[in-house]
């Protein structure tokens, strides 16, 4: 071969290879102190992609787990006070049975005045809890915890407290209109209470049904209760009769009983209407539970003024109602008014803070209301152009008192009422305490699930991002003998040409 002095083939074959060396050197000191295989897109660029679509689930689950754990640390609030909330139901009950006895001696009042303080503090630790009537967590909640890719609604656990049926204040619980003093309003004379008694028979392969319509004391809130005779015509029992009643009723605050005269009677601690049936449903049916000649008002709790016959107020026509209570009065301007309901919806809105409510009578023409309020007050009406109509006991410009609430069918009837209340109560705090605990177990297996995921994710990153140490130790080890051969081989090709020398020497 050529000897030359210009171009030092060997010191740049050495260069190259130390180069190579050195980079070799520098990427195994580089795994080996960050402890990944990986350190840049260059090192495993479709790897790198791979893993990082690990990390970032493994990210996602890992923040899930916490939701799911927030989420039963949030159950097993609402759920201490379910558990505190059945217990005041008992303590309820027990005030009930005591008040039901027609051998109890003591006050009523009593009683009722601890009963009435029990629901107080039952909406109180509801509203607490957030699990009152429209409450934080009376509603479907979603939790997110991740894992399911692409589709979302795998990556969800919900769970459903949302509805009346879900809510645990008084309301929810179906007992908000219960009280153990006497009263409630009896329709008709038919006795339901004998236990041999039938009633809604009808022919064979008929159901016979009778429907009652509840107009409450909220503007244009109306509630239908059916009872629903037995399969094939059979009929049904009086008791059967109001516990079907009171399972339609229990979120509205009216409970239906037995009263004197084994007759049917609702009560509430708020202002309704009834209109009853005045016939039954079902070819043949027979046996009512009750008759109603015409529809009535709640006077067992409330006080009223009677009803006042509608008519529309001609075009510009003008009618002013003066209310006077506990020496306030309040006036309500009526002015060209042509619905009932329109009537309806602008007394109880300028009356919302004097607790006086205007309800309406479901008549069969629809044309009367009725003023009613737990407290005594006195109405005086004053005609302009088109009046609104005629009020019994009363002319125009006439003040007319409101009447003292009725002493009720017997005194036990609302005691009564509220014993078959609390019992539906007691089963609708069952049901969300069973969606509370099935929310929490829910949860407590979404989150293994998540552990295992993360798990599983970590391990497949681990697989393609981590570096193996004992591999890179040994490739460290063998780096750094070929750099140092390469730096020997360099100084000896960096030395061959001082060779041509000696043949200049001569």
């Amino acid at each position: 071969m050529a000897i030359s002095i210009q171009t030092n083939v060997n010191a740049l074959t050495a260069q190259d290879n130390l180069r190579v060396t050195s980079d070799f050197q520098s990427k195994t000191i580089a795994r080996l102190t960050s402890g990944y295989r990986i350190n840049s897109s260059g090192d495993d660029a479709a790897g790198l992609a791979v893993a990082n679509k690990f990390r970032s689930d493994t990210a996602e689950l890992t923040q899930g787990v916490r939701n799911a754990n927030d989420g039963i640390s949030q159950l097993q609030i609402i759920d201490g006070g379910a558990n505190n909330i059945s217990k005041i139901l008992d303590r309820m009950k027990t005030l009930a049975t005591q008040a039901a006895s027609t051998t109890f001696t003591g006050s009523r009042t009593t009683l009722d005045t601890e009963f009435q303080a029990l629901k107080g503090e039952i909406n109180r630790q509801a509203s607490n809890v957030g699990l009152q009537t429209n409450g934080t967590y009376n509603t479907s909640m979603s939790i997110y915890i991740g894992g399911g890719g692409s589709n979302q609604s795998n990556a969800k656990v919900t769970v459903d407290l949302s509805g009346g049926g879900n809510a645990i204040d008084s309301t929810g619980l179906g007992v908000s209109g219960t009280g153990l003093l006497s009263g409630g309003v009896a329709l008709g004379s038919v006795d339901i209470s004998g236990s041999g008694s039938t009633f809604l028979t009808a022919n064979a392969g008929v159901v016979a049904t009778e429907v009652f319509t509840f107009n409450l004391g909220n503007v244009g809130t109306q509630v239908s209760a059916t009872v629903s005779g037995g399969a094939n015509g059979a009929g049904i029992t009086g008791a059967n009769a109001v516990s079907q009643l009171n399972a339609s009723l229990n979120s509205s605050g009216i409970s239906a009983s037995i009263g004197t005269g084994g007759a049917l009677t609702f009560s509430s601690s708020s202002a309704f209407t009834i209109a009853g049936p005045t016939a039954l449903v079902g070819a043949g049916a027979a046996g009512t539970i009750a008759t109603l000649s015409q529809n009535i008002e709640n006077t067992g709790m409330y006080r009223t003024t009677g009803t006042q016959v509608w008519s529309d107020l001609t075009a510009g026509g003008s009618e002013t109602l003066a209310f006077s209570q506990n020496g306030v009065t309040k006036s309500v301007a009526l002015a060209g008014v042509t619905t009932l309901s329109g009537a309806i919806s602008q007394i109880n809105s300028d009356l919302s803070s004097a607790g006086i409510k205007v309800t309406a009578m479901l008549d069969k023409a629809g044309t009367s209301i009725t003023y009613q309020s737990s407290s005594d007050f006195t109405l005086q009406k004053t005609a302009g152009a088109g009046v609104l109509g005629s009020m019994a006991g009363a002319g125009a410009g006439t003040l007319v008192d409101a009447t003292d609430p009725t002493a009720g069918s017997s005194p036990t009837a609302n005691a009564l009422s509220a014993l078959n209340s609390l019992s539906v109560a007691v089963t609708n705090l069952g049901s969300a305490q069973g969606k509370i605990g099935t929310g929490q177990n829910m949860l407590a297996y979404a989150i293994n699930l998540a552990q295992s995921q993360i798990s599983g994710f970590s391990a497949a990153e681990s697989r393609i991002r981590d570096a193996d140490v004992a591999s890179e130790a040994a490739n460290l080890t063998k780096a750094q003998v070929m750099v140092q051969a390469s730096m020997a081989a360099m100084a000896q090709a960096n030395s061959a040409p001082q060779a041509v020398l000696s043949l200049l020497r001569g």
